[in-house]
Formats: structure tokens, C-alpha cells, sequence
């Protein structure tokens, strides 16, 4: 056994010669690429086939394009299905078995089916947009109003990019106050999606926190309320190849719940991307964008001078059917004021009449009234005073009754003490002076 032994590079040689033997064709074989990548004009490639039912591995193997295939199957590939290829996409490859000595076994691509790619996109691209409209978000952004004075405005862009450059030049070169905001992300390749999303997030985090604080403490406000009035995702100057990041689930659904409105301008004409379908309003490039914006400003303005013409027109009509009414009523005014001036002295002589009337009648009733009193008096004060008369001899008589010197003449006698009557005798004292009154006298004691 031990005479039979082999080198590596024997037992490599054999396996390259089996591998040869066996396998001398070609093969299209279907997989997804969880890596691709260029180095000197070739391309690199790991395939990978998930289980259907759990997405897990169930194959793994290298694929190699070399330079001279690679620079024709490329431009082809991304001219058919305008995206390049990059890892998650599924391809159908056309290849044979290689096995080297030295670098072991790999498959040798020599040409990819754009088709294929193209047929597993849209059946993505169709799986994404029946699960956005189960979920009730698919038409979500149509269903917002773009703010009549819509100057305030997020934009999602690379900050180098031209697109954005022309895009800002062109609202600064318009009549209208615009006011932007750049919330940078990465616009093309694989990390379109976690970039958009994040750059969402902090747009929507500024509107919480604007919403959270008090009006007065906040600098600049678009008639929302809200710090911006819409948002606009534009990208330009890059390859149309790299659009895949915009045809995902996550992003998607992120644009289509905003409560903003999302403008796209993301310069594809060729196609429609997700992205476009879910927002507000699609246009086709970043200064298509900022038209829109420039022409819905005009378009407020025009309808708000259209409104503030027929204004100012109902009011001069107004004002010319007043001056009319003016006119009218000064050159009736005299003859009105004649009627008028006759019915009032008419009423005035009425008037003058009634009172007249009524003070003649006043007068007769006041003098009749006095003459009765005339006749009556004298009655009355014969009567009165008789009546007087009687109660005073009445008054006398009791006054009579009263008299303290009748009480004398029968023989009482009244003790005074300082001009008073005494009542009690235990009111004097021993030294007191009193007086004591008679009918015929006066007697003065001391009491002892």
C-alpha cells in the first residue's frame, strides 16, 4: 500500500482528470448569490440554495466569471435587468466544473440569464405588493393632503450627490421663501434601505419632539404645526443598476405609514420601483421634484390672487351699487323730505290740537273740583272745630279731676323734699328739710 501512495498534486491531478471525464458539458444551474465581488476584472461568487420551507442551506459552492467573460456577461446583465448583481439575488448560471490543483474545485461561470433575474424580481416585486395592500398601507400616502403652503421640506439624498445640488439650487432660484433640511443616506447599493429608514427615523423623531414642545419655543413652524410639510426622497448621478434597494418590504412599509407626504424623485424612468408606487407623488428626477414643489407654490399663489381679484371685483361692485342706492336716495331725498316734513307738521297740528283739548278740559275739571272744595270747607271747619271745642271741655273736665288743690280742700296735705313729692319715706334722712302742703299753708319740718 504504502508503494501506491501519492502525492497532493497526483491525487488533485486525478481528481482535476475524473472531474473532466465525467463531467465535459456545460450545466444552467439556478442558485442565490450570498456573495459577489470584483477583483481585477473578475468576478468572485459564492452560491448558496436555501430549503424551501425554513430558508435554511442546503448547498454551498464557489463560482468564478473570469475577465474576458466577465466584461461582456456584465454589461448585458445590467443593461436587461438595470440593477447589478449583488448578494440575495437569485441567478440562473451558465457553468462547468473546475478543479485545480492548486485552488481546489469551482465552478467557471460563462454566462448568467437575465431573464431568469428578471422573472424572480418581479415575482418578488409582485409578492411585495400584494402584502402591502393585505396590510391596508399600499394606497396610505395617496390618502394625505399636501399642505397648501408647503415650504418646509426634508430631504433624504446623498449629500454629494448632483441631484441634490440642482435640486436645492432650484428651490433657492424660486420666488417662494423654500426652507430645506438634508437628512443624508446612502442612495445607491446595498444599503439603500437601512439608510432611508434611518434617515425617516430622525425626520419623524423632529416631529415628535416639535409636537412636544411648546409653540413659542420653537423657531420656525409650517402651517401643520409640524416642522416639515413634506418629504422628498431624491437620488441622482448614480447607476440605474443600483435601484434593488428600493424595491423592499421594510422600506416599503416605512414610507407607506409616514404621516408626512413622501415625494420620489429618484431618477428611473425606465421603471417603477416600490418605492414610487407607495408614495404621495412619484416624479422622475430631483428637479422634476423641485417643479412639482415650485408649481404647487405658484399654484396657491395663482388661486389665492385669482380669489383676492374677485375679491376686490365684488367689492367694487358692491361699491358702485351702494353709490348707485346713494345717488338714487339723494335725488329722492328732497321729496322726502317734503312728505315727510307734511305728515309731520300734520301730526304736529293733531297733536297741538289734542293737547289743547285736553288743557281745556283739565282746567274745567280742576275749577269744578274747586269750587266743590269752596263749598265744602266751610262745613268741614265748622265741623271740625266743633268737634275740637268738645274735646277740649272734655280734656278740662278730666284736668278738673286731677287738680291737686281738690285733694287739699278734703284734707290731704302733699310732702315735697326739693320741689318732688315723697312717695317713700325710706327716701329721707335725718337733717332732710321737707315741706309739707295744705290746704291753707305751707308747714316746713326737719326730719329727726
Amino acid at each position: 500500500m504504502k508503494d501506491q501512495r501519492l502525492t497532493l498534486l497526483e491525487l488533485n491531478g486525478l481528481v482535476r482528470e475524473l472531474i473532466e471525464t465525467a463531467m465535459p458539458s456545460e450545466y444552467w444551474v439556478e442558485a442565490e448569490l450570498s456573495e459577489c465581488r470584483e477583483s481585477r476584472g473578475h468576478c468572485y461568487m459564492e452560491l448558496i440554495q436555501r430549503d424551501d420551507r425554513n430558508a435554511t442551506p442546503v448547498a454551498k459552492a464557489s463560482a468564478k466569471c473570469w475577465a474576458s467573460k466577465w466584461s461582456l456577461v456584465r454589461p448585458y446583465f445590467e443593461r436587461t435587468t438595470d440593477q447589478r448583481l449583488r448578494a440575495g439575488m437569485k441567478v440562473l448560471l451558465k457553468v462547468y466544473p473546475q478543479f485545480h490543483e492548486a485552488y481546489g474545485f469551482s465552478w467557471i461561470v460563462t454566462d448568467i440569464d437575465p431573464n431568469y433575474t428578471l422573472g424572480d424580481q418581479a415575482r418578488r416585486r409582485q409578492e411585495i405588493i400584494q402584502q402591502l395592500k393585505e396590510e391596508g398601507v399600499f394606497d396610505l400616502q395617496r390618502e394625505l393632503r399636501l399642505p397648501l403652503f408647503c415650504l418646509n421640506i426634508a430631504v433624504i439624498s446623498s449629500q454629494t450627490a448632483a441631484g441634490y445640488g440642482d435640486f436645492a439650487g432650484q428651490l433657492a432660484d424660486s420666488p417662494f421663501a423654500f426652507r430645506s433640511q438634508l437628512f443624508p443616506a446612502v442612495m445607491q447599493g446595498e444599503g439603500v434601505e437601512q439608510s432611508v429608514i434611518a434617515a425617516l427615523n430622525r425626520i419623524y423623531e423632529a416631529t415628535v419632539a416639535s409636537a412636544a414642545v411648546p409653540s413659542a419655543a420653537v423657531p420656525v413652524l409650517s402651517p401643520t404645526g409640524l416642522p416639515f410639510d413634506c418629504v422628498v426622497i431624491i437620488r441622482g448621478g448614480g447607476a440605474t443598476s443600483d435601484m434593488s434597494g428600493f424595491d423592499t418590504l421594510a422600506l416599503a412599509e416605512n414610507v407607506a405609514n409616514f404621516p408626512i407626504p413622501i415625494i420620489t424623485g429618484i431618477g428611473h424612468d425606465r421603471d417603477e420601483c416600490i418605492l414610487d408606487m407607495v408614495s404621495h407623488r412619484r416624479v422622475k428626477t430631483p428637479t422634476a421634484a423641485a417643479a412639482f414643489l415650485i408649481d404647487h407654490a405658484q399654484a396657491v399663489l395663482d388661486s389665492l390672487n385669482d380669489v383676492q381679484n374677485r375679491m376686490a371685483r365684488h367689492a367694487q361692485q358692491r361699491l358702485t351699487n351702494l353709490q348707485l342706492q346713494l345717488s338714487t336716495l339723494q335725488e329722492a331725498l328732497p321729496r322726502l323730505f317734503a312728505v315727510v316734513k307734511t305728515r309731520q307738521e300734520a301730526r304736529l297740528d293733531q297733536l297741538f290740537s289734542r293737547m289743547l283739548t285736553l288743557s281745556q278740559q283739565t282746567i274745567t275739571g280742576n275749577r269744578n273740583r274747586i269750587d266743590t272744595l269752596e263749598q265744602r270747607i266751610p262745613l268741614m271747619a265748622d265741623r271740625r272745630l266743633t268737634t275740637e271745642r268738645h274735646r277740649l271741655e272734655i280734656m278740662a273736665e278730666r284736668l278738673k279731676a286731677l287738680d291737686p288743690t281738690l285733694l287739699l280742700r278734703r284734707g290731704y296735705s302733699i310732702t315735697l323734699k326739693d320741689g318732688h313729692a315723697v312717695r317713700d319715706p325710706k327716701t329721707l334722712h335725718p337733717g332732710d328739710e321737707i315741706e309739707t302742703r295744705l290746704e291753707k299753708g305751707t308747714i316746713k319740718s326737719i326730719i329727726t
